[in-house]
Parts: C-alpha cells; structure tokens; sequence
C-alpha cells in the first residue's frame, strides 16, 4: 500500500453529504409547520429515508426533487390524524421524534424497527410523554415496537432524564408548540448539549417561541411552526473522518459549508485534532485541516458533548507519540452499538494496548497490525477505522462496509478520491433504493 505522507500544499475538496441531525430535525419541522417547508442539500442515507418514510406514512407529503437535491414538505401546523405503521430502520431519530409529535395529532400510530433499534432504550421518553397524558403501550423493556393512541396533548409541566440521550429532549421540544399550554421541561443529567442547542435555533427559525429559564428550565409557548426553507450543512460528525485523515497523512483537507456560524457542535472535534498537533483554520464558509507530520498525545479531552466523533480520535490515537484518554462519553454505550467496547475490541485486533472504565477509554501508541474489523452494524466503526487504515501498513479489512449507508453511501469511493491509495472493500458503495 502507498503510505506516503509527504505534507500535501493543495487542499482536498471533501464532499460531505449533508447533516443527519439537521435533515431529520427539520422534516420533522416541516411536518409541524403550516404551509410547505423546502429542505435543500438534505442528507440521503438509510436514517433520513426511513424518517421522510414514517412522515409519509403518517399522511404528510414529501416530494422529492431531481436528485433528490431538495425535498418539499407540506405540513399542517398540527400533529398527524389517522392510522399508520411507522418503520424506523436503525433511525434513533425516528424512533424518539416522532411520538411526541404523533402523540399530539389524532389517531393510532404503530412505531418498530430493526432489531437494532429495539434494543436502544425508551423510558425516558415514555415516562415524559405519559406524565403528559399520552396513552402509549410499550414493547418489552419500555422498547419499541410502541403504540402510541393519540388524542392530542394538554402539555404541562415535566422532567425527563436526559443522560442516556438527549433525542429525548429534542423529540419533546419539537412538539411542544403542538401542545395546547405548551411545555415547560427540565433535563436531568442532559448529555450531548449542542444537539439540543441546534434543535433549538431550528424552532426558533421556524417560528417557535422558547425561553430558559435562569433554573435551566426550557419554556416552549404554544402556537404553529411557519413553513420555512433550509439548507442543510454538510454533517460535521461525517467530516471528522476527513478531517482526522488529514491530521494523520500530513495532507491538507478543506470542508466547504462547515463554517464559523455552523450549528453543529461537532465541528469542535477540529479543536482537538489542533491540540493533537494538526493545524486548523475555520472561517465564515469552511474547515481547514492540515496534517503537519506527527500526532501530539498526552493529554487526556471530556468528549461528552461531541460524542459521535469520539470513535475518530480513538480510531487514529495510536499514531500519537503518547497516550489519549477520552472521558465523558458513557451514554455511547447506548449507541448503535457499545462504542466504547467497540473501538477497544478493534484496536486490540489491531495490536493497540487500551484501557477502558464506565465513561472512558485509554489508548497507547503503537503500529496497527492486519486486522478484520467488527462494526457491529455501526457506521462511525466503519468509518473510523478506515481512516486508521490509511496509515497501517497492513491491511484492515471491515465486516460489514455496507453499514455507512446510513449516514455516508459513497464513504468508500469519496476516501479513495481523497487518498487514492485506499481500497474500497469490494461492492461497498451500493446505492440506496429509493422507495419514491
């Protein structure tokens, strides 16, 4: 394999698909509003196709435009009516934003999904949503499949535990405006808190009127959403790979649309890839990261708040010069997978020495040996660990290519144009079937 990590002067042009968080949240947006919501640049991966499914499902059109470049949503300002069966996928979204809002619309509303996502947990929600009055019967464990008998909510006052999950949170402020009172809600032990800040300036953009409180206490005031039109950020969880694969081949990696007013908390994984040692520049429209030769560890960084990206430092901390701690992070236990025994399972078969705890892990120097690679369904494994395999001089190999279709379809093929020196796994870029 060409290894070569001559600095590159040139930057690489990364085309990162659009936002995962920010497409969901804003057809779910949509979906509330009056009037029709365009959505441009929205991500088309397995996550925001089974979410525009459920909403379709629900009697809310979506239409798609050519190239699926734009999607037009048409709401009406209110919470859902009738029947439906509402397939998730592996969407932790899906599974935690639509409730709330179906609970506040009329009817009967069957929610399931993949084996995966009926494994992921529930209460907190649940517990919110009946403290409101919601009639909802819940599968083993407070899982899916939930049905929730929907007669419109009241709204109130409520607590919801939020340290497994912030989704919970999100999902029941999107429907507050719903509510007929509207909401007031305080968070316990709240992780991931820039997700709920991006949710709140998209209901401000829409038109919602919400406040906190000096309690910390979030008040949402009742009344509709305005239709509104959006253009989704490129998702700065996806650009982590680009960014870390240029902090460790000594190249240069530009991100257009990732900017300094970005509402993606996640793009301050850039910081720490500066205190690794890479050079970094953000301005008003783009990211810039340039490799300078060598990866700085000793230091240990709390990755509470940007979570999804925790796998890509852990991913590419053997080639620092000392040990990384990652802490802050045990809600992704609760993931996709267990994302902390994942990355340490991996590195391991990679011949990396770490040590784990609760809400943390260590990872040593060292040179990555051959290795199979088990993503266990988990598209932040898969792609994380690419990126370490453009610097092994082994082979890495993945079990499972395929499972970054739910973020990222064209991963592979955008990392080989990047580095050409990467080898896809064979067939992994299969396109998405698009159920229209």
């Amino acid at each position: 394999m060409n290894t070569d990590t001559t600095r590159g002067t040139t930057p690489l042009i990364a085309r990162i698909p659009g936002s995962k968080s920010l497409t969901n949240r804003l057809l779910l947006l949509a979906a509330a509003a009056e009037g029709t919501s365009r959505i441009h640049a929205p991500l088309v991966g397995e996550d925001t196709l089974a979410f525009r499914g459920a909403l379709r499902e629900c009697g809310i059109p979506v239409r798609v435009g050519p190239l699926d470049e734009s999607w037009e949503v048409t709401g009406a300002g209110r919470g859902p009516t009738g029947r439906a069966r509402l397939w998730c996928a592996d969407a932790g979204t899906a599974a935690r934003f639509l409730p709330p809002f179906a609970a506040t619309g009329h009817g009967a509303f069957l929610f399931d999904g993949s084996s995966q996502l009926r494994a992921r947990p529930q209460e907190p929600l649940l517990e919110a949503l009946r403290g409101l009055g919601a009639d909802i019967e819940a599968g083993p464990g407070n899982g899916l499949p939930l049905l929730v008998r929907a007669e419109g909510l009241a709204g109130g006052n409520i607590t919801v535990e939020s340290s497994p999950s912030s989704q919970y949170l999100s999902g029941l402020l999107m429907a507050a405006p719903l509510m007929r009172t509207g909401l007031r809600v305080r968070a316990l032990g709240l992780v991931s808190r820039p997700y709920v800040d991006m949710t709140l300036a998209l209901m401000r953009r829409y038109g919602a009127r919400v406040t906190e409180g000096e309690d910390g206490d979030l008040r949402v005031e009742p009344g509709p959403y305005t239709a509104t039109d959006t253009v989704v950020e490129p998702d700065a969880s996806t650009a982590s790979y680009a960014f870390a694969a240029a902090a460790v081949t000594g190249r240069t990696v530009t991100v257009p649309g990732l900017g300094a007013g970005c509402l993606q908390g996640d793009l301050r994984f850039v910081e720490i890839l500066a205190k690794a040692g890479a050079e970094v520049r953000v301005d008003e429209t783009a990211t810039t990261v340039t490799g300078t030769g060598r990866l700085r560890g000793g230091f240990a960084v709390d990755m509470g708040d940007v979570s999804d990206t925790f796998m890509t430092l852990a991913a590419i901390a053997p080639l620092a010069d000392a040990p990384i701690t990652i802490h802050g992070i045990g809600h992704t236990r609760l993931k996709e997978s267990d994302r902390i025994a994942a990355v340490a399972q991996n590195l391991r078969a990679c011949g990396i020495e770490t040590a784990e705890g609760s809400d943390w892990i260590t990872v040593y120097p060292g040179t990555p040996r051959s290795a199979r690679v088990s993503c266990r369904h988990d598209h932040r494994i898969a792609m994380a660990f690419s990126v370490l395999g453009l610097t092994t001089p082994d082979t890495l190999t993945l079990d499972d290519p395929h499972c970054v279709a739910k973020t990222f379809p064209a991963f592979h093929s955008e990392l080989r144009r990047l580095f050409p020196w990467y080898e896809p796994p064979v067939g992994a870029d299969e396109s998405i079937e698009e159920h229209q």
